[in-house]
């Protein structure tokens, strides 16, 4: 299991994603699940992935290296695409091709899952930060200003300081942090999602990323951050007065 989320805001985009995988409770492995392709000035395209490891290793590296497009014929990778709903478009496609052949070699009788879901989030140069979540069928949808984030993975946990605390017109800096608390409430609450955190910002129309760096226990920001929240949550409480129902019958 995994967390990602991205969030887009007026200035830019932000996206979070832990590195924990397991498959059992005695195998736990650190694995990236956020991926850059990035020519700086040209394009910058961040991938976030949850699920099934095979079909999202493959669905990175054939936007990496390239795949051929059925429909016409040529050699598309994310370092092609025209727009963001190109890339889109290809990453749908390459999880298809990943998952085909994933399914085709699996011994069916292993019950495995070939789900998958991934974040794609970017700019390509003569377009906007666009934000999107395409699932294993390759179908997908976007991102909106009413409804400016998405996630995958276990996103329960951290969903609700996000409903809360982020909007559109957010500081790009202040969509990190609230990201950041969304992971650290999911960490907390679920063992499958851990450290190290790889984080990714991107300004708009910047075309490189202004902050693309590894969070792990560590991290003095990150520490401070959880013990902050923590205090804050207790004062919350505190500060609201009890239930007024002593004695009360129905």
């Amino acid at each position: 299991m995994t967390y990602c989320c991205g969030i887009l805001v007026r200035d830019g985009l932000v996206l979070v994603a832990d590195t924990r995988t397991n498959a059992g409770l005695d195998n736990i492995s650190t694995f990236r699940k956020l991926h850059v392709f990035e020519k700086p000035g040209e394009r910058v395209l961040m991938l976030a992935t949850a699920g099934n490891l095979s079909v999202s290793q493959g669905v990175v590296n054939f936007l990496a290296e390239g795949f051929e497009n059925p429909e016409t014929g040529e050699v598309e990778s994310a370092m092609t695409a025209q727009t963001m709903l190109q890339a889109a478009q290809l990453v749908g496609r390459a999880v298809r091709r990943s998952r085909k052949e994933a399914d085709s070699s699996a011994d069916q009788s292993t019950g495995v899952s070939f789900e998958v879901s991934l974040l794609l989030g970017g700019q390509i140069a003569g377009g906007a930060p666009r934000l999107f979540m395409i699932y294993t069928a390759g179908n997908f949808i976007e991102c909106t200003p009413d409804t400016n984030y998405l996630q995958i993975g276990e996103h329960k946990y951290g969903k609700p300081i996000l409903d809360r605390a982020v909007h559109y017109d957010s500081d790009i800096f202040d969509a990190l942090k609230i990201g950041l608390i969304s992971m650290d409430s999911t960490i907390r609450s679920n063992l499958s999602v851990g450290l190290p955190i790889d984080i990714a910002l991107l300004r708009r129309d910047a075309l490189q990323l202004e902050v693309s760096t590894r969070i792990d226990a560590s991290d003095d920001y990150f520490r401070d951050l959880r013990n902050r929240w923590s205090k804050a949550l207790r004062a919350a409480h505190m500060a609201i007065p009890a239930p007024p129902y002593r004695g009360r019958e129905p």
